[in-house]
């Protein structure tokens, strides 16, 4: 015969006797609550859980309400008077509200309430740190085996892959860098000529174009252009349950996708780089010839004679590094996909955004490096 269950106070315990089930959750409900609001959960006294009858899911997740997810597994535990099945039931349904029972920010007071955000933001931002680095980790782990078995390289793909990210985005990076050049050389002539000194406007484009214009333009282009592609083609195969299938067979989704979309970007952004140097060049040298009466001859001797090799080497040695950030941020945003087109629009934003910050993060990092270093 079942009786509905009760919270019954005793000299320095609770006991709960009768069954907690779904039939008499309203009944349940309000004594939890009631309690809660006399004591907290913090300094509610000693529980015994002998007396339970029948429990469902729903009488264990008031259980865990009662008593904190950890109290009640190590309950649940330690409690003799329970079957192997209760205490089964109220550890797994304790360790699901665990991992979901985060306290709502809107719950919050409002002066606390900003705080909370902050908190989320950062264990947010922890997290995502954290599964980038082990996404970069398994890359390289699973790049660097497959090239030591040349059976294993996907030729095919990485060239489809390079002739979309590169060959393509050859036009929109070399009118854009021309067109920045222009303006950088417009902008340095403008300071310049108060000083009498408009002849040094070709050694500022020479200058900020191979060490810094030309690989980080090419790669926000990238970032917004190719990241967002990737990751909106891994994301609509997650969401076709494509890469599960993947996986069914037995291939790593991984070497499968992800190495050659790698390979293929850091082979084409330094190529975009050096094109995007010479064409914001171009953009500089076109104003000095046009507006500041600066012949060509004069702009390849001062090329030739103030502008040293290792800047052009700088700059294209970080191209590699932005490319493979930016692959990894693409493919590892579509691999996050839940299923849903709007979860493909919001992980391709996320995707081109991360991409972004990270790559000048990066340079900045790369710039204060090179700077102590004298290079």
């Amino acid at each position: 015969m079942t009786s509905a269950g009760q919270i019954e106070k005793q000299a320095d315990a609770y006991s709960l006797t009768g069954d907690w089930t779904l039939a008499y959750y309203g009944s349940l409900r309000a004594q939890v609550s009631a309690i809660l609001s006399t004591h907290g959960r913090d300094i509610i006294p000693d529980v015994d859980l002998s007396g339970i009858g029948l429990i469902d899911t729903a009488g264990a997740a008031l259980l865990a309400e009662l008593l904190g997810t950890e109290r009640l597994s190590r309950l649940a535990s330690d409690s003799d008077g329970l079957s192997a099945e209760r205490q089964a039931l109220l550890q797994v349904v304790a360790g699901a509200m665990s991992r979901s029972g985060e306290v709502p920010v809107d719950s919050y007071p409002p002066l606390i309430r900003p705080f909370g955000l902050i908190g989320q933001q950062v264990e947010s931002f922890l997290k995502n740190a954290r599964l980038l680095l082990g996404f970069i980790g398994q890359t390289l782990l699973i790049f660097l085996s497959s090239m030591v078995r040349p059976k294993r390289w996907r030729i095919t793909p990485l060239v489809a892959h390079t002739h979309q990210v590169g060959l393509n985005a050859l036009p929109i990076v070399a009118l854009l860098t021309f067109l920045v050049g222009a303006v950088v050389a417009f902008l340095g002539a403008t300071v310049l000529k108060d000083f009498g000194a408009t002849i040094y406007t070709v050694n500022l484009v020479a200058f900020s174009f191979l060490r810094e214009f030309g690989v980080l333009l090419a790669a926000i282009l990238l970032a917004g252009r190719t990241a967002s592609a990737f990751t909106a083609q891994l994301g609509s195969m997650k969401a076709n349950e494509e890469i599960d299938a993947i996986r069914a067979q037995g291939l790593d989704p991984i070497e499968l996708l992800v190495v050659p979309r790698m390979l293929a970007m850091m082979i084409s952004l330094p190529i975009l780089t050096f094109v995007g140097m010479i064409s914001g060049i171009l953009g500089g040298a076109l104003v000095c010839v046009v507006s500041l009466d600066i012949s060509v001859p004069q702009i390849l001797i001062i090329l030739e004679r103030d502008v040293a090799i290792n800047h052009f080497l700088v700059g294209l040695g970080k191209a590699p590094v932005f490319a493979f950030a930016i692959a990894v941020i693409g493919c590892l945003e579509g691999f996050k996909v839940s299923g849903s087109a709007q979860s493909v629009g919001e992980h391709t934003t996320s995707s081109v955004v991360q991409s972004i910050f990270l790559v000048i993060l990066l340079d900045a990092i790369a710039a204060l490096f090179f700077m102590e270093m004298g290079w």
